[in-house]
C-alpha cells in the first residue's frame, strides 16, 4: 500500500473535511462575496477556498479523538 493511500486513511474525516469546507468557502464567495475587492477573504475565490478548507480541517479536528494518547493524563 502506497505512502499516500495510507496516509489518506488515517487521515479520511480530516480530508473529507477540507473538501467539505473548501466547498463551502466557493459557494460563499459565489454567493455573498465581496463585490468591491476590500474585503481580505471573500474577495477571492482561492483565498475563501482556503480559508474554508482550513475551517473544515479545524471543526473536524475539534470532534476527533485521540486513540493514541489514552494515558496522557495519567500522572
Amino acid at each position: 500500500m502506497s505512502t499516500l493511500k495510507k496516509w489518506l486513511i488515517k487521515n479520511k474525516f480530516s480530508f473529507i473535511g477540507g473538501v467539505f469546507g473548501a466547498v463551502l468557502g466557493f459557494l460563499y464567495w459565489y454567493f455573498v462575496g465581496c463585490s468591491n475587492g476590500s474585503c481580505a477573504i471573500t474577495s477571492s475565490p482561492v483565498n475563501s477556498t482556503i480559508y474554508g478548507a482550513l475551517m473544515g480541517i479545524l471543526i473536524v479536528g475539534i470532534f476527533k479523538s485521540e486513540k493514541n494518547n489514552k494515558d496522557a493524563g495519567k500522572v
